[in-house]
């Protein structure tokens, strides 16, 4: 599974978004455990196509399965993004 998540990861790196999805889905469903790895490349594929709450939703299940995931700092810069935006939206 470690190999696969390598080539999910080079694709999303490459922008190939919606294959690494398809691919990390079908992870998920096949190998329900040590998922939180699956969980925060499912966040990084989502945060590149610019939606926000998927990357949030995905971070937080990662974050869940293992606190000390990599997800928890990538959730934390998508939410510090996401106060700027709206600090910017509420001053227009």
């Amino acid at each position: 599974m470690t190999e696969r998540l390598k080539e999910i990861k080079s694709k999303i790196d490459d922008g190939e978004i919606d294959a690494a999805i398809q691919e990390l889905n079908k992870l998920l469903a096949q190998h329900p455990d040590n998922a939180d790895y699956a969980y925060y490349l499912l966040g990084n594929a989502f945060r590149k196509q610019g939606d926000w709450q998927g990357a949030l939703n995905n971070y937080q299940e990662a974050i869940a399965l293992n606190p000390d995931s990599p997800a928890s700092e990538a959730r934390r810069m998508v939410m510090d993004i996401l106060e700027f935006y709206n600090k910017d939206m509420f001053n227009q």
